[in-house]
């Protein structure tokens, strides 16, 4: 799929990988409608993208099916005035919230906790991308195949070796590489693909509340590189994957070898 002259839609966009995928993009001629919560770092994120018509942001909560709603007009409009059709859906939103399922007190976890996290990790990528697929699969098909767009999801290393704390984390994020398959084979019919990633520890807000102790204790399990990855080297990613065709419904990890311990 052809970067330049097309756009792309990422949510959690204002921040960490999907910023960085959104600067990659739009280097490549792109332009980037950036999802977000918070309008203000929504601002500073398309200033610092060089602003309109690279950039531009709409506010939207991706646990909320009406204001999903509400920016999928908003960017169809935008895109029609610029010109540029959709190719690519990346929602690229997501939170975490630590909890074991039965802690030392015999509390279960709380279910307003496992909700939040899979609401915006696994509603909110289905929700995002089953509303703008309907405008993906209006673009005008590209190239000898007939392509005419991608949607990128994230996952996780959780998915495959999530650790004490993380059954809700993993829980979304193994939902999100599940459903790669039967979803690139849904929209096969529409010249579009499906391609999931999943990133070990990489710099971002999230791991940014982590404390120093989990930090180090995850750095000891890497491989190589031993070190958190970069948000640069994701996106750099984002757009292999959209670029080369022949990646369809599969689920590709990020991680340096690394295999997540059972607990720090």
């Amino acid at each position: 799929m052809k970067i330049d002259g097309r756009s792309f839609v990422i949510s959690g966009g204002a921040s960490g990988l999907g910023l960085a995928t959104a600067r990659t993009l739009i280097s490549s001629g792109a332009s980037v409608a950036i999802l977000d919560l918070n309008e203000e770092t929504g601002a500073k994120a398309v200033t610092s993208l060089g602003g309109a018509p690279s950039a531009k942001f709409f506010p939207c909560d991706v646990s909320s099916t009406d204001s999903v709603s509400s920016a999928v007009s908003a960017v169809t409009s935008w895109i029609n005035e610029i010109g540029k059709p959709l190719a690519g859906i990346i929602p690229a939103a997501g939170v975490g919230a630590p909890g074991l399922i039965l802690d030392k007190r015999l509390n279960p976890v709380s279910l307003d906790s496992i909700d939040f996290v899979l609401n915006i990790n696994l509603r909110g990528t289905l929700d995002i991308t089953r509303q703008f697929l309907p405008l993906l699969a209006k673009s005008e098909p590209y190239g000898p195949d007939k392509e005419r767009g991608v949607v990128v999801m994230v996952a996780s290393s959780a998915a495959f070796e999530g650790q004490m704390g993380q059954v809700a984390y993993s829980a979304s994020k193994g939902a999100v590489a599940s459903m790669t398959l039967p979803m690139a084979r849904d929209l096969a019919r529409f010249g579009i693909r499906v391609v999931t990633i999943a990133p070990s520890m990489f710099d971002s807000a999230m791991t940014a509340m982590m404390s120093d102790k989990v930090r180090e204790g995850l750095q000891k399990a890497m491989e190589f590189p031993a070190r958190a990855g970069q948000p640069e080297e994701f996106a750099s990613l984002v757009k292999q994957t959209i670029e080369n065709v022949m990646l369809n419904g599969v689920v590709i990890r990020l991680d340096g070898a690394t295999r997540m311990p059972s607990k720090l």
